[in-house]
């Protein structure tokens, strides 16, 4: 269970035998089935979640019901409504298992702790939200600037088994574009072949 966190852990940091026991004693398991929430906007978000096997999407849900996917986290992902968990206020976002999943859940006090005891994680950690907003930059630009194909190219390029783990009304979304368009790109490509 903790394989995939000391992997994705000691990509970023080295980490003794002493550790990695100090560091699993922080986290809790939890079994997700698919399509069971996590957490639901307007509750408070309690924990920090590793993903070490699964999907998992979280999103928000506007007037009209419609739902706006901001992350598709999968094995060694993290995954939260940062706001809410640091800050102590009700999330905006909802997250629930795409299909059945395994999280490592870290509570907000645990998180302090692991910060002091093994004092490594703090790197860790700090790595880790510089590599998000890194990524959350990119996301904007190409949310902004790029058109629908360029999007969807640029996501299958990076992440080849999203479309066979993901279903494409999840994929649109997380891209902000319609089923249809995907449909009609994958259509165009398969033309092009």
């Amino acid at each position: 269970m903790f394989d995939k966190l000391f992997q994705k852990l000691e990509e970023k940091i080295q980490l003794s035998e002493k550790d990695k026991k100090r560091i699993a004693s922080f986290f809790e398991i939890k079994k997700l089935r698919k399509k069971e929430l996590l957490l639901q906007e307007a509750d408070y978000c309690k924990n920090l979640a590793f993903v070490a096997t699964g999907v998992l999407k979280s999103y928000s849900v506007d007037d009209k019901g419609q739902k706006h996917i901001s992350l598709l986290a999968w094995e060694g992902w993290w995954v939260s409504d940062f706001k809410s968990f640091i800050c102590e206020e009700k999330a905006i976002l909802s997250i629930d298992a795409i299909e059945d999943s395994e999280v490592l859940l870290l509570s907000r006090s645990n998180y302090e702790k692991l910060l002091i005891e093994v004092p490594a994680m703090e790197r860790y950690f700090r790595i880790l939200y510089q590599n998000s907003l890194i990524t959350k930059d990119r996301r904007l630009i190409s949310s902004n600037t790029y058109t629908a194909e360029e999007k969807y190219l640029q996501l299958i390029k990076m992440y080849p088994f999203i479309s066979q783990r993901i279903p494409q009304n999840l994929i649109a979304s997380y891209l902000g574009i319609t089923t249809e368009t995907i449909s009609r790109i994958k259509k165009n490509l398969h033309k092009d072949n």
